[in-house]
């Protein structure tokens, strides 16, 4: 493995995360119980107190790891060969001709079924 992969946690990692955990905490209760005022300064506060939160866990060694995970991620989706408006239009088109077919082909199939159940039954005449 490299380097960078490997992220050991320490004691004061654990702590940090803990604190954000109950950072975020508060303020959903503090959310909650501040109903009287108005829900924009509560919304406002809850985000406040969120990035304070997430902040303070990418200061961590897994906050590290995870920013990094999230930049890594970022830079793949930017080689992604992605579709045009025509492909995907076509696909779509293909995707729900195949689905309206194989449900006439599954009706039928319960119809044929239904007709024999009911003749080995004696309802059907």
């Amino acid at each position: 493995m490299n380097a960078r992969a490997e992220a050991t946690s320490t004691g004061l990692d654990t702590a940090k995360l803990a604190v954000a955990a109950l950072l975020l905490a508060g303020g959903i209760w503090a959310f909650y119980f501040f109903a009287g005022y108005s829900v924009l300064l509560r919304t406002l506060g809850l985000l406040v107190i969120a990035g304070g939160a997430a902040a303070l866990a990418l200061t961590s060694a897994q906050g590290r790891q995870l920013w990094r995970f999230v930049l890594d991620s970022r830079m793949e989706v930017r080689k992604v060969v992605w579709p045009t408006r025509q492909e995907t239009i076509q696909t779509t088109l293909i995707v729900m001709v195949m689905v309206f077919i194989i449900g006439l082909i599954l009706w039928l199939f319960d119809t044929i079924l239904r007709a024999i159940f009911n003749i080995l039954v004696g309802h059907g005449g």
